[in-house]
């Protein structure tokens, strides 16, 4: 078979491709017979910790939710449901560590995908901005409540727009010019109330510690201690709709369960003293449109201030903690969670979820084609998809094709109130831990 093809770019290796993880897989009959059962007991304890011994001396430490066993058998689908997919007689554990590296899924995304373009990255700006004081415009000068409703959602998916495009210029692919991405990066973000450096270092520690169940910092999963600690009130809003789409400002101020500091505070335990000059700048200028906008309240008034500004403000927090929370959370299949020596940047990256999104997916940027955007962040957006596709060829199982999408992602919905209603906590033992649920949370029924 030929290993060479003849492209645009001249002479290159044909990628690897892996269809199927070439080890830790084992046939039905193979898994049983080395499933070493819990002796002495009647059923397993929520976060118990379960040893799947594979071969001599490698050992998979797993969290695994509740189960009652009563057989060898039983346990197999119970460990089958929770880590991994049956396929053509094998089981797929997407917690096992990938037969291919980064460089490997490098090789594998065309050279061009990898060039940015500040000009197309400045018209996608224009374009945004453009919209959004146009919707503006039109909204005021009808002012009648059949087009409010219609300018709120259309605002604040705009808002969530504007936010994509800071987002990339705190990664460096909306240029190779730092100056440039931080002008831009500051103006889109100040005028959304995010603290633009503040938000760039936070979300730099998530992907660096992206899929670790202590030390990501978006959306990471709460502990079985820290979730018990919790007063019933916190608790129950925490996973309860809409509350924790709008959580995004209190993170903002104060981060989740468990981590302290501000992205406001220059002294906050999220950032390094060289980076505080970088947190009081962004700071001003989250200041300065603060007062922006209480001087428009004066201007034009309270109440069409709340109409123009402050509800698409609160559509566009929806947005951003939707989407966020869906990229690591809500699929069908349980995925890991990683902490100690099993966790890696691409095993991390690995548990990452790209979602569609319909006619939005232009309009936030394929922000949805998440995977590769985590892998490799500094990859402009515009190239993601294309990047995606020629890396699924290394990726094989590990990525997971999402759920097509109608014109408005509506579906999602669903897979929201699923995960908020499952997706609790994680055991406090364990290198691989999954979700476990909590069945007293909503009440007895």
């Amino acid at each position: 078979m030929a290993s060479w093809v003849l492209t645009e770019c001249g002479l290159k290796p044909l990628p690897r491709v892996y269809t199927r993880c070439r080890d830790r897989l084992e046939s039905k009959t193979a898994f049983s017979s080395k499933m070493r059962l819990l002796q002495n007991s009647k059923s397993h304890c929520l976060g118990s910790s379960l040893r799947l011994f594979r071969g001599n001396n490698w050992a998979l430490n797993v969290s695994v939710p509740l189960n009652t066993v009563t057989s060898v058998g039983e346990e197999y689908k119970e460990t089958e449901s929770v880590n991994g997919v049956e396929d053509d007689g094998e089981l797929f554990d997407p917690g096992s560590p990938p037969p291919f590296n980064l460089a490997d899924i490098r090789a594998a995304i065309p050279k061009h995908c990898w060039v940015k373009d500040p000009w197309r990255s400045m018209s996608y700006v224009v374009r945004d901005v453009a919209v959004v004081f146009g919707l503006a415009a039109v909204a005021a000068y009808f002012n009648n409540w059949i087009v409010w409703p219609l300018y709120w959602i259309a605002q604040g998916t705009m808002f969530w727009a504007l936010f994509v495009l800071g987002h990339d210029c705190g990664h460096g692919s909306f240029s190779n010019n730092f100056n440039l991405n931080s002008v831009v990066g500051h103006i889109l973000h100040s005028s959304i109330l995010v603290p633009y450096h503040g938000w760039r270092i936070s979300h730099r520690t998530h992907h660096q510690n992206h899929g670790h169940a202590e030390n990501d910092e978006s959306w990471h999963p709460l502990s079985e201690k820290i979730y018990k600690s919790l007063d019933d009130v916190t608790r129950k809003l925490r996973f309860t709709l809409p509350f924790p789409m709008l959580a995004f400002p209190v993170y903002l101020w104060s981060r989740t369960p468990g981590k302290k500091g501000s992205h406001y505070h220059p002294n906050s335990d999220l950032f390094v003293p060289n980076e505080r000059k970088d947190v009081i700048t962004s700071t001003v200028c989250w200041t300065a449109m603060v007062g922006l906008l209480v001087y428009l309240n004066f201007v034009i008034g309270p109440v069409q201030m709340l109409k123009l500004y402050g509800i698409p403000y609160w559509i566009f927090v929806m947005w951003l903690d939707a989407v966020t929370y869906l990229h690591h959370h809500g699929h069908e299949e349980k995925l890991p969670w990683y902490r100690g020596k099993e966790w890696s940047y691409l095993r991390g990256g690995l548990t990452t979820l790209d979602r569609d999104y319909g006619i939005i997916n232009n309009i936030h940027h394929d922000i949805g084609t998440h995977v590769i955007h985590h892998l490799f962040p500094q990859i402009p957006h515009y190239h993601l998809i294309e990047a995606t596709e020629a890396a699924k060829l290394v990726l094989g199982k590990y990525y997971r094709e999402p759920k097509k999408s109608g014109p408005l992602p509506i579906y999602l919905l669903g897979t929201l109130i699923r995960s908020m209603k499952e997706d609790h906590y994680v055991s406090e033992t364990g290198e691989i831990v999954y979700y476990q649920t909590d069945p007293e949370l909503y009440g007895p029924n």
